[in-house]
């Protein structure tokens, strides 16, 4: 408990009365943390923090890398730079040995300042001495940026620079038929096969695929264990949300993603109906913060694909991985989403990277710069691809078969879009023919309603239609409907295909044990907030049935080494 007494030796309160003293003691939380027990995190809502006992590591991840930023001794205010600037936590906390902390939170220490010039003159020195040692440590830490070197053409250098983005690795991209960039390539460098990764310690990767990147840069590969509670394959939203719930709940638990976490989800420029963030975020930092989250509970988070499934009489499932790496689980939650539809042209494939994208993947825009860029599709992802491509391209014309653009788009985004000069929506229009030669020349629009083809010239089109469940490698293991997507609950019983006496769950498909959730289950909302929402019930679920494998005595065949604190089999709740 916090007491005047405890306050009154130190100098932030040297200068206030005894009413005042009394009022901060009143307020305050009394926090005690052990030994390598983290305070706050980066990232986290925060609160005015006064140490009383112990010392505070102070930290910033920094390209990746933690960097010392600071130690807080007892007598050490901070916590007051977020909430005056209105942030979350711009470090990390950790007690370096036990410690006890003073906590007030934000509107009583907004109030003891208004109340105190002696401690509002001492808050805001000590924010000034905060913001220049953020500063130092961000521009004297090494940085460690990796190189690609390739052609805008090169389609294996299109989908390296897609990865390394979308896994958020610090990287610069030197294209040789860009004046401006090639003069910076390292020499010999361009005598070799290209595209060419070269390592922050100079060494250099030539035409490497996407794995051997990912565990020459940091990524993990390579599950630690050969059996898991559960195995969630995909990492869009529905599969980290399953993540951070299966870890924070005791299930060892092991996501793997192919590509990069976020799905289709994390290439949005731009969320803005996602509940508790009412200015929006980027499809990439809602992936980042939830993949931070996943991996602080303890879930192993692996770069590979899931390349089939296979079940056993004794109610255990193998994962086979790419590689022929084979996992066991318990149970497994499939949370593999979609892919973008391919535009069903004759040329289309041809042009894909060379003037044509599926998506709209960030690391292109700078190439739009000053261009007239045009997009396929009346979602929203086409509108906010649209609305993020209008601040480098001199226009984007937003191409929609339908008659009116609000079939498909909310309505946020459409008024949005009217009010940008450079955007215009085309209604009643579709593609119908591409042109050019090595790269994408034009194309020919067709107008519905006046039945005219206008042909127009542009060298970027970004296709976003809609998308299909790509679950071939599911056949003959689950049940799927005639587009792939996977059948579950009571879309099982007038298929015949449940084995069980028993009811499946609601997202229980019709293997026992295997799951399904977000956008590749079928009947699925293809929203941010209802994948997430699926992607923790899927856990709950199998809390469910883990619990009935026990009661049956099914568990000790397939179950992984159990840990302390990870055995617990209950159905939690938040």
């Amino acid at each position: 408990m916090i007491t005047p007494g405890c306050l009154r030796g130190l100098p932030l309160f040297a200068e206030l009365d005894d009413t005042l003293l009394h009022a901060a003691a009143l307020d305050a939380a009394d926090v005690h943390l052990n030994e390598g027990e983290y305070l706050i995190r980066e990232g986290d809502s925060v609160a005015f923090f006064v140490l009383l006992e112990g010392e505070l590591a102070v930290t910033k991840e920094v390209g990746g890398e933690p960097q010392a930023v600071d130690t807080y001794r007892p007598g050490d205010s901070f916590g007051e730079l977020p909430l005056l600037l209105g942030t979350p936590a711009t470090v990390d906390l950790m007690a370096r040995t036990p410690a006890r902390v003073m906590r007030v939170e934000g509107p009583d220490f907004m109030a003891l300042l208004g109340r105190s010039e002696s401690l509002a003159a001492t808050v805001m020195a000590n924010m000034k001495r905060r913001v220049g040692n953020l500063q130092r440590v961000t521009l004297e830490a090494p940085q460690a940026v990796t190189l690609l070197v390739g052609s805008a053409d090169d389609l294996s250098c299109f989908g390296l620079r897609d990865f390394l983005s979308r896994n958020q690795v610090v990287f610069r991209w030197l294209d040789p038929g860009a004046p401006a960039l090639a003069c910076d390539i390292p020499a010999g460098i361009e005598d070799g096969p290209l595209p060419a990764v070269i390592l922050p310690g100079g060494e250099v990767l030539r035409r490497p695929d996407v794995r051997e990147v990912a565990r020459r840069v940091g990524l993990q590969v390579e599950p630690t264990l050969d059996r898991y509670d559960v195995v969630i394959l995909g990492g869009g939203p529905a599969g980290l949300a399953a993540a951070v719930y299966g870890a924070s709940e005791g299930l060892c638990t092991l996501l793997v993603e192919r590509q990069a976490p976020g799905g289709q989800a994390g290439t949005s420029s731009r969320i803005e109906n996602y509940l508790g963030f009412p200015t929006g975020l980027s499809g990439g930092e809602l992936s980042a913060r939830a993949l931070r989250q996943a991996r602080r509970f303890g879930a192993e988070v692996v770069t590979r694909e899931a390349t089939a499934l296979e079940t056993s009489p004794d109610g255990g499932h193998t994962v086979v991985l790419d590689g022929d790496l084979r996992v066991r689980a318990r149970s497994v939650v499939i949370t593999t989403g979609v892919e973008w539809r391919a535009l069903p042209l004759p040329d289309a494939a041809r042009f894909v990277g060379r003037g044509v994208w599926y998506g709209a993947a960030r690391t292109e825009a700078p190439g739009t710069r000053g261009k007239d860029v045009y997009l396929i599709g009346g979602g929203n992802s086409a509108g906010q691809a649209a609305l993020f491509f209008s601040n480098y391209a001199r226009r984007v014309s937003v191409l929609i078969r339908a008659d009116r653009v609000e079939k498909g788009m909310s309505q946020y985004l459409i008024d949005q879009l009217r009010a940008k000069p450079n955007v215009r929506i085309c209604e009643c229009c579709e593609v119908t023919a591409l042109r050019g030669d090595s790269h994408l020349r034009g194309l020919t629009v067709h107008h519905s309603d006046t039945g005219q083809d206008e042909a127009v010239e542009t060298d970027s089109l970004f296709v976003l239609i809609g998308a299909d469940a790509r679950t071939d490698w599911l056949d003959g293991v689950v049940l799927r409907d005639e587009r792939g997507y996977v059948c579950s609950g009571l879309d099982l019983a007038p298929q015949g295909a449940w084995p069980l006496d028993r009811d499946p769950f609601p997202l229980e498909t019709s293997v026992p044990g295997v799951f399904v959730a977000g956008d590749v289950r079928r009947g699925s909302v293809k929203r941010v907030a209802s994948s997430v929402g699926e992607g923790s019930m899927s856990i709950a679920l199998v809390h469910q049935f883990l619990a009935l494998q026990d009661a049956a005595g099914q568990g000790s065949a397939a179950s992984p080494p159990t840990t302390p604190g990870r055995s617990d089999r209950t159905n939690p709740s938040d």
